[in-house]
């Protein structure tokens, strides 16, 4: 089954690593994504959302999350859903 789109990177913070992301499906903790650009590919498990910096489990459609990243991630890449 292919990867679903869930959302799109809006911001990027250094430090810490964290991105912005504007949620167009639901999200939880524990949940894998794929992060991908055209320069970034990135696939990894969410283990830290937080929405105003107020620590959440799930983030719905319309939602403006902060999620810990591995590595830089650029405006505009898209966030994927990873499904088995």
């Amino acid at each position: 089954m292919p990867d679903v789109e869930i959302g799109k990177v809006t911001d990027f913070f250094a430090k810490p690593v964290v991105a912005g992301i504007e949620l167009s499906g639901t999200l939880k903790i524990g949940d894998r994504i794929h992060i991908k650009g055209s320069t970034t590919d990135i696939e990894m498990a969410v283990e830290s959302m937080q929405i105003d910096r107020i620590d959440i489990t799930e983030g719905k459609p319309g939602d403006l999350v902060g999620i810990k990243v591995l590595d830089r991630v650029r405006r505009g890449d898209k966030v994927y859903k990873v499904t088995e």
